[in-house]
């Protein structure tokens, strides 16, 4: 497994703890905290999004330009070597898709406590009038 994918698989799994930690119950100061700097670190995060667009199209060009072997040309070795490359892709292309999702997903709940925090204070201060 080449670097970049192996840095992918880390980030996946960093955004798989952080999304299982937002989704976990917790006291409400120490999960509005946890918010908090989850949505502090989330805007430098954006940098992996341009990061797996490039690995897609970089999937999608080898995935254009690859020797195909179909015919009965090829040898059991070689026809193996494809298979295992096409898997290698297939398991790439799930790992920047799941990227992807993530990333949005730990957005979408930082986003939807950020509103909750902002209707209970929206309700405080018109229940104090």
């Amino acid at each position: 497994m080449a670097l970049q994918w192996v840095i992918l698989s880390y980030v996946v799994a960093a955004e798989a703890v952080v999304a299982l930690l937002l989704t976990f119950p917790a006291p409400k100061p120490l999960k509005s905290r946890l918010v908090a700097l989850i949505a502090l670190v989330l805007q430098p995060a954006t940098g992996i999004l341009p990061f797996v667009a490039f690995q897609l199209l970089d999937l999608y060009w080898k995935n254009e330009h690859r020797l195909m072997c179909t015919s009965e040309i090829c040898t059991a070795e070689e026809r193996i070597r494809y298979e295992k490359s096409m898997f290698k892709a297939q398991r790439n292309v799930i790992l920047c898709v799941l990227a992807c999702l993530l990333y949005w997903c730990i957005y979408r709940i930082c986003k939807y406590h950020r509103d909750i925090k902002e209707l209970e204070e929206a309700e405080k201060r018109l229940k104090a009038e």
